[in-house]
């Protein structure tokens, strides 16, 4: 049973699988050195994106803030299922408990955000992009620390 259990964990992934293409190969050290920054960056990236257009469709209809957390909503639980499935590779069978502790995350990263925001936009009155562009970086520092030490331990 430890043997199944040990050849799944090590069964390659998708990225493992692209890494290992031959015009790849000469970066396959750093890959497997530093995996999981790579795709949490990778996944970042993906999901800032993400953010960013639901964001700008939500501002067409909400005010900026509430645009936020419309915009939130969507790359959380994009966030969520990536982070899970291959930046973390996650095992725990408790999906729910995972599943609380990644949305108590980023819900105080979002109300980081939505303070850089509301003091970026309102108060100093700087382009509304700007700021949102400014506020995905500080929650992309946060998020990682929270998700590697506090829910995908």
């Amino acid at each position: 049973m430890k043997d199944e259990a040990k050849a799944k964990v090590m069964k390659p992934d998708i990225f493992d699988r692209v890494m290992g293409w031959k015009v790849f190969r000469p970066l396959n050290p750093f890959y497997k050195k530093y995996k999981q920054p790579l795709l949490y960056l990778f996944f970042g990236g993906l999901c800032t994106v993400v953010n960013i257009v639901s964001f700008w469709l939500g501002e067409n209809i909400f005010p900026p803030l509430v645009a936020n957390i419309f915009a939130w909503i969507i790359s959380v639980a994009f966030a969520f299922f990536t982070n899970r499935t291959w930046v973390f590779a996650s095992k725990e069978s408790h999906l729910g408990l995972e599943a609380t502790k990644f949305v108590g995350g980023r819900i105080g990263t979002l109300v980081l955000e939505e303070m850089i925001l509301w003091i970026g936009i309102e108060i100093l009155g700087v382009n509304t992009m700007i700021v949102k562009v400014l506020g995905q970086i500080a929650v992309i520092i946060g998020n990682y620390v929270i998700s590697k030490w506090v829910v995908f331990t």
